[in-house]
């Protein structure tokens, strides 16, 4: 039997194709997670991203849940030409804003909006933008030109109105990665960082932009191990970080919290003891998206209904999203190209 309306299962999943097995109808039926991720291996063409989709909220019997998708442009989209168009990178509009402002945050603004328009056309309805991360000095590349610049406020300020643009296109925004990867020397694709830094540089830097943000209604926690707070697990699984840090006094965010991915490298055990440990930190949403079955399978075990908070977490970002505001999305797109015209600093 499905867990009422507003106990779905605390976990957004991915899919392994272009299109759902019978195996992963079946299971998803019986898992019946919150929503659902793409990655670059499920996008082909509109009609199959379309088709998958609705595909994906059919097998829990629900048109409304959502569909996830990390599409923040530059090297990180999901969604290509020639089906769709190419976005630029977050530094690009940190440059311009550099050198004006009110520019930089015009451009941001439009191409969350843009971003919008595509993901809806497909019925992609989150998100996993803008990346808040604040980058330093040879840190790895796995960040880089992710990130809108190196000073905090104008990383903050350019977060606000790309999720803002998001938002007026009907999409909601996941700020990432919380509470911060920028300094990160290590790829947590494949291994776990480690920030030495201490905690009045976390405070000043790497946490500023998510505190600045933190009425916006949904984030990601980073694998990343801050040892001033907790040298022994990454935030995503540290229930010091996620209470002291990301829900206490240093940022003061009440939004949903998912995980990064379960499947990254930088975390250790199974994927039943991954899932385990993140919901024990405190996080409201585990993120698995390798869409591998067994993977899946494990972690669900470990993964319950969503709890009460969670569940009103939910419900307000929603409410704060709906269908999207007219635009004249031509005049957007050549607006943009305009501001985005003059020489990168």
């Amino acid at each position: 039997m499905s867990v009422p309306e507003t106990r779905r299962r605390a976990a957004v999943l991915g899919c392994a194709g272009l299109v759902l097995t019978a195996e992963e109808r079946r299971f998803f039926r019986d898992a019946d997670p919150l929503g659902f991720i793409l990655f670059r291996r499920n996008c082909d063409t509109p009609d199959q991203v379309r088709e998958l989709v609705a595909a994906m909220r059919e097998s829990v019997g629900r048109a409304d849940a959502p569909v996830l998708i990390d599409q923040e442009g530059g090297r990180v989209a999901r969604l290509r030409p020639p089906h769709w168009p190419s976005f630029p990178p977050a530094r690009r509009f940190g440059e311009l804003a550099e050198r004006d402002r009110a520019a930089g945050l015009e451009a941001a603004w439009i191409n969350g909006r843009l971003l919008a328009h595509s993901l809806r056309d497909v019925g992609v309805d989150v998100d996993c933008a803008p990346v808040c991360d604040v980058p330093v000095e040879g840190a790895h590349d796995i960040i880089g030109d992710r990130a809108f610049s190196r000073d905090p406020n104008l990383v903050a300020d350019l977060a606000r109105a790309t999720a803002q643009g998001l938002m007026a296109g009907g999409v909601l925004p996941v700020i990432k990665h919380i509470p911060g990867h920028g300094r990160a020397f290590a790829d947590s694709h494949a291994e776990l960082p480690v920030l030495d830094a201490p905690l009045r540089d976390l405070e000043r830097s790497d946490f500023a932009p998510f505190r600045a943000l933190a009425d916006l209604p949904l984030a990601m926690v980073a694998h990343v191990v801050m040892t001033a707070v907790d040298p022994a697990a990454p935030a995503s699984t540290s229930a010091t970080v996620i209470r002291d840090i990301v829900r206490g006094p240093a940022i003061g965010y009440d939004g949903l919290l998912f995980s990064d991915d379960l499947s990254m490298g930088a975390l250790a055990g199974g994927m039943e003891e991954r899932a385990r440990a993140v919901m024990e930190a405190g996080l409201d949403i585990v993120l698995h998206c390798n869409g591998v079955m067994e993977e899946m399978e494990a972690a669900m075990r470990a993964v319950p209904p969503m709890s009460d908070a969670a569940v009103r977490r939910w419900a307000h970002a929603r409410a704060l999203c709906g269908a999207p505001q007219p635009a004249d999305i031509p005049a957007l797109e050549a607006r943009m190209a305009e501001l985005l015209a003059g020489p990168v600093a």
